[in-house]
Formats: structure tokens, C-alpha cells, sequence
């Protein structure tokens, strides 16, 4: 788990060559919500490598247990910035009036490297009582939260089933939770994200039966969020923080295969870093399944966010019309790229 106490002691990584002018001043105090999930990776890596520090940032990772619960210390700027999900929550509150932005990319599933599968009871498949989607009807299923991406993802299972929304029964719980369930048999199927989903398959609670990209070739999971307090107030810190995340996701990004699974030397030591900060003590987890992918320019795929507003449009969670060009921000991300270049994977 992350601790504040680990965070502060983390501070006295070193340096890289890499660095940002000097900074005299003292740091400036920043506090990143994160979901404490194996894609917050690119996060934990530049406060491992000292990246945040370079940059004269004195970054405070706290954890939450939903992205839903960062949205109000979001808005009242007690939390500068976060990492979560677009959710049809989300877009209420900026609809609403509540002052935040998409700035950079998170995490995505894309085709052949997906982190999320449809996860069904090893018992139904067995017994043969699943063998297609088609068979999920009349059962009881896990979403992390109505209105979040994965929402997307099972309105576009039923449509692709032939199933409607009412001849299935949805609960909300927390991953973890889910696995627990499949296990116990508290529900049929789910879509945890990896570790959870691969941790549900080794201990033989489910079975994989489809991987998201076949529902939707390219999602956008989960993004980086800034307050507008932060914007408004520190932008240079805005643009400072951002530059340091993607020398993060640059580095998991070499570290990694075509096919998203960690690699050699490099992989070992971005593994390390995941067992100090991330959700799992055992190495071996992360070497068990594959990263969702984080694009290491930081680019958002503004054509998923907008399927995705699409479809809470038409599953009526959304209170107002969103127009996704005034949710987004993408002038920190322009500086970042200018200081930084493409990225170019190193050999």
C-alpha cells in the first residue's frame, strides 16, 4: 500500500542525467490522488527516479479507492492533481461547474494489448452453461461503478450479445471484490482490470473469454487530471509536473515488449519499483500479465473518449450535452513535448 511516510522517504531517490535546471526555491508541495493500480506506474517511477524532485516538485501520492471519490478535493483544490477514470461522473460535475481538465493519458487498452477480459465463472464454463456471450444472459455481474469505462465496455458486450440491459443483473464492487466474488460465486462475470483479472484466473475462479479490444479496439481507461485551481494558480508547476510523468512513462515504456510485458534489465527494475509503490508485494504478479498500455508522448485518444461519451449519452447517465474540447487541456502537454521531443525507444 502506499504510505505518505514511504512517499516522503522516497524523495532521496537520485537524480538522472536528465535534469531540470536548478531549482532554488523550495519545492513546491503537489498532491496526486491515485487509484494505487499497476498503470499508476509511469506516477511511481518518476518519484522513484527523482524526476518530481528535479523539477522542484515535492509530490504527495495519496490513495483512493475510486477515481469517483477524488472529483470534490479535485474541485476544491485540496488535491492538485489525480489519476482516474472518465467517467459519466466526471463529466457531470465539469458540467456542472466544477473546475478540472484532462491534460495527458493514463493508461488504454489497445488492440493485443489489453489489461481488462471478460472474467466468467470457471463453474459456468465448465458445466458448459457459458460458452458464449450469448449464454450471459439472466446472470449477475460486477462493474467497478455505474458510469465508468467499463460501463462502455458491458453496454457493448449486451449490444454485441443481443442482450438487453434489463435481462442481466449488475452490482457495484471494488476489483478486488471481484475476484472474491467469482471465487465465492456472489456473481457470474466481471471485467477487473490486470492483476485482479489474471489473479482470478490462477486461482481457478474464472475463465478469460474475451479481451476488451474485440469490444473496442481502443479505450481510453483512465487519464491525468488537473484541478483548475492548479491550472489557474501554478501553471509552471502544471507544465514542470507533466514533463516529469512522461520521463516515468518513457522509462516503463522501454522496459516493456511489443506486447506489453516487462523485459530484461530494465523490465527488473521498473518491476522493483512497482513492488515498492504499487499494490503488489510479489514480483512474479507483474510479470503474469500484460500493462495496459500508457502512450509515452502522454496523447489522449480523443475519438475513444468520445465513444465513451457516446455511450453514457445513450445509457441517460450523462445530466448535460458534454463537449469533450472543453474538458481537455493539452497546453502542459505541448510544453512537456517541446522540452522532451518525441520519444524515441531507447535500445
Amino acid at each position: 500500500m502506499i504510505t505518505r511516510r514511504a512517499f516522503a522517504l522516497s524523495g532521496a531517490a537520485a537524480a538522472t542525467t536528465l535534469a531540470a535546471p536548478a531549482i532554488a526555491q523550495a519545492p513546491t508541495k503537489v498532491k496526486l490522488g491515485v487509484p494505487n493500480a499497476a498503470t499508476d506506474v509511469g506516477y511511481f517511477v518518476a518519484h522513484a527516479r527523482g524526476y518530481f524532485k528535479d523539477e522542484g516538485l515535492d509530490v504527495e501520492m495519496i490513495p483512493f479507492d475510486s477515481a469517483a471519490r477524488m472529483i470534490a478535493p479535485m474541485a476544491s483544490g485540496d488535491l492538485q492533481v489525480a489519476a482516474g477514470g472518465p467517467s459519466a461522473g466526471f463529466y457531470n460535475g465539469f458540467t456542472r461547474g466544477l473546475d478540472m481538465r484532462m491534460v495527458a493519458d493514463k493508461s488504454r487498452n489497445i488492440v493485443n494489448r489489453s489489461s481488462i477480459k471478460l472474467m466468467v465463472r470457471t463453474a459456468l464454463v465448465q458445466s458448459g452453461r457459458v460458452k458464449t456471450i450469448a449464454d450471459l444472459k439472466g446472470l449477475k455481474y460486477a462493474n467497478g461503478a455505474p458510469g465508468s469505462s467499463a460501463s462502455t465496455l458491458f453496454y457493448l458486450l449486451f449490444k454485441k450479445a443481443g442482450i438487453r440491459m434489463d435481462e442481466v443483473h449488475e452490482t457495484s464492487m471494488s476489483f478486488p471484490q471481484q475476484v472474491a466474488a467469482l471465487e465465492s460465486g456472489a456473481i457470474d462475470f466481471a471485467m477487473p482490470p490486470d492483476p485482479a483479472g489474471t489473479l482470478a484466473v490462477k486461482r481457478g475462479a474464472a475463465v478469460a473469454l474475451m479481451p476488451s479490444w474485440e469490444l473496442m479496439p481502443s479505450q481510453q481507461v483512465a487519464v491525468t487530471l488537473y484541478g483548475g485551481k492548479f491550472i489557474k494558480e501554478q501553471s509552471e508547476q502544471g507544465r514542470r509536473f507533466l514533463r516529469a510523468f512522461l520521463r516515468g512513462v518513457r522509462d516503463h515504456n522501454d522496459a516493456l515488449d511489443d506486447t506489453g510485458n516487462f523485459t530484461g534489465a530494465k523490465g527488473d527494475a521498473i518491476i522493483d519499483i512497482l513492488v515498492k509503490y504499487g499494490p503488489f508485494r510479489d514480483p512474479q504478479i507483474y510479470k503474469s500479465f500484460v500493462l495496459a498500455y500508457c502512450d509515452p508522448d502522454g496523447k489522449l485518444d480523443m475519438q475513444a473518449l468520445q465513444a465513451d461519451i457516446d455511450v453514457f449519452g445513450e445509457l441517460k447517465m450523462l445530466e448535460r450535452p458534454v463537449e469533450l474540447a472543453k474538458v481537455v487541456d493539452m497546453s502542459f502537454l505541448d510544453w512537456a513535448l517541446q522540452q522532451l521531443g518525441p520519444y524515441k525507444k531507447a535500445a
